[in-house]
């Protein structure tokens, strides 16, 4: 697990961040080093499906890793006390009553968990995985519906990629990229705004122009796994998860309707945002 957070500010607000699968930790600084340098603590914890764990495939918990990402989270939740407290003069700075998940990738489906979308089991009956205490998430390059949508291959390796995200009513951001391709489904690009697009409540969706699935380039610096290097687009999902997180946790700070009006007015715009109640 890593925890990073500004040196210095009180009430520091959270995010709990869920990696893409393979990934760990030590992923993602592009975005981590951004939220901290900007106020946030951010907690990142390394999941079962990670490289670096090296999980074999007959392992019994192999077929469950996605159940157990959701109670890794919650269980970083319950020992929050203890996490903060690994770094020198950081426990008394946090503010535990705004905590915000963000995640990629599978760590989308993880957050989208969290935030209320229900896994449809085989029987019909919907799982109920998620937790009170994470009021606002923001869903990168998450998968979208399930059933006839996915791929042959998703439904046979995944049978968990079956969401329902009208129970998701907790404020979210969606980002996806308009050229996100992926082998988990029969559709194109916007399956990724499922997540927006069929769930209820507060939630917010930015589609960035000539976007893949890192988005320019999040999961690292310099990766070689990015097939669409952009730092400007990487630069517009640091400041528009900020914005959008900052607003949420704190409904007095216009930072989310700054950043809405700059890529309106924007001549050559990266994406487009829209937003529903």
């Amino acid at each position: 697990m890593r925890v990073s957070a500004p040196i210095q500010g009180h009430g520091l607000p959270i995010i709990l961040f869920a990696h893409g699968y393979g990934q760990s930790s030590e992923g993602y600084a592009p975005l981590v080093n951004y939220w901290a340098a900007h106020g946030f603590v951010v907690i990142q914890p390394t999941f079962l499906d990670s490289r670096m764990v090296k999980l074999s495939q007959r392992d019994s918990r192999a077929g469950q890793i996605w159940r157990l990402r959701v109670e890794d989270m919650k269980r970083v939740l319950e020992q929050l006390d203890r996490v903060v407290a690994t770094v020198p003069n950081l426990a008394q700075r946090v503010d535990r009553s705004r905590i915000a998940a963000v995640g990629h990738s599978y760590g989308g489906i993880t957050v989208g968990m969290l935030l209320g979308a229900r896994v449809i089991e085989a029987s019909g009956a919907k799982l109920d995985l998620s937790d009170p205490r994470i009021k606002v998430g923001v869903l990168l390059s998450t998968a979208g519906n399930g059933g006839k949508d996915l791929s042959p291959f998703a439904a046979q390796r995944f049978p968990f990629m079956n969401p329902s995200f009208a129970e998701m009513t907790r404020p979210a951001l969606v980002v996806a990229g308009d050229k996100d391709k992926s082998p988990l489904t029969t559709r194109g690009p916007d399956w990724f705004t499922d997540p927006y697009t069929l769930s209820r409540g507060r939630k917010c969706l930015a589609v960035l122009f000539g976007g893949e699935h890192l988005l320019g380039g999040i999961s690292g610096y310099l990766v070689t796994e990015t097939s669409d290097e952009n730092p400007k687009r990487v630069t517009a999902v640091q400041e528009l998860s900020w914005a959008y997180l900052r607003t949420a946790l704190y409904p007095d700070d216009p930072a989310w309707s700054h950043a809405q009006a700059a890529v309106a007015a924007s001549a050559e715009p990266l994406g487009r945002i829209e937003c529903k109640e």
